[in-house]
């Protein structure tokens, strides 16, 4: 059975940085497409980053282009992002997405299987 656990969400202020991680158990992360995803109140669930190909591709949304990074740790079975220059509009509950569905579109949520049970990011100016 597949399990994702996300934390280190929180609150912080514009211009500050938080680093989130997804841990999994009963699935590696290593070879596979794992994602972010976010979705605050009144929204749709949408694409933040993601990484495959065994690490060596990843692929932002333009939000957040040049502000998140996207890594993973094969030895501890671990999916960061690393978010800085956050801002208000970042503030939104986010996912960890695996288990691609071959051939669908990276940054769509319909993509992925398993989900992580979320971590809520505060920005407040």
């Amino acid at each position: 059975q597949v399990q994702l656990v996300e934390s280190g969400g929180g609150s912080v202020q514009a211009g500050g940085s938080l680093r989130l991680s997804c841990v999994a158990s009963g699935y590696t992360f290593s070879s596979n497409s794992v994602a972010w995803f976010r979705q605050s109140p009144g929204k749709e669930r949408e694409g933040v980053a993601t990484i495959y190909g065994g690490a060596r591709s990843t692929y932002y949304a333009d939000s957040v282009k040049g502000r998140f990074t996207i890594s993973q740790d094969n030895a501890k079975n671990t999916v960061y992002l690393q978010m800085n220059s956050l801002k208000p509009e970042d503030t939104a509950m986010y996912y960890c997405a695996a288990s691609w569905r071959l051939g669908w579109p990276r940054m769509s949520p319909e993509a992925y299987k398993n989900w992580g049970q979320g971590t809520q990011v505060t920005v407040s100016s």
